[in-house]
């Protein structure tokens, strides 16, 4: 073996197992699996647009669970808003046969970034005592459909 070939063997070890030690040994196996045996992707919940499928509530691959953005469409403050968000994100999970403890990792996209403490405040405890990552950011120009507060997540089923 000569030594590019014997560093890419440990670089690879090295990540495999690091991706075990992250959580991420599920994704190696899907991959796997992929490999294998072409999976068919399954989606639940298609929104049209004169009659075309525009997007799916979730989209599911392997034992992944993929979660449309949700926002919040009516009158209300921070809290109501992302309370809501967190109501059809419950919900949306549940369809797929995943739960919000069952969440990997969460989007939060905020109209207003002077809202964050306030949203952190209902979000807070929501996904049970090991939170998912999570990446929040204030968009320029406001979330669709005049929400203040919009997120999609990535879940797994078991």
């Amino acid at each position: 073996m000569n030594v590019k070939t014997e560093r890419r063997s440990v670089v690879k070890r090295i990540l495999t197992s690091l991706m075990g030690v992250a959580g991420l040994g599920a994704l190696s196996k899907v991959e796997a699996k992929d490999r294998e045996v072409s999976q068919e992707k399954q989606v639940g919940n298609v929104t049209t647009l004169q009659d075309v499928p525009l997007f799916s509530g979730h989209t599911k691959f392997g034992n992944l669970v993929f979660v449309a953005g949700k926002g919040a469409h009516f009158d209300g403050d921070i809290t109501a808003h992302t309370n809501h968000v967190l109501d059809e994100v419950k919900k949306e999970l549940e369809k797929a046969g995943s739960s919000m403890e069952q969440v990997l990792k969460v989007n939060v996209y905020l109209a207003d970034l002077h809202d964050y403490k306030a949203m952190n405040e209902a979000y807070k405890g929501k996904f049970g005592n090991k939170p998912p990552v999570r990446t929040t950011v204030a968009t320029y120009g406001g979330v669709p459909g005049d929400s203040l507060v919009e997120m999609d997540c990535i879940a797994y089923v078991k």
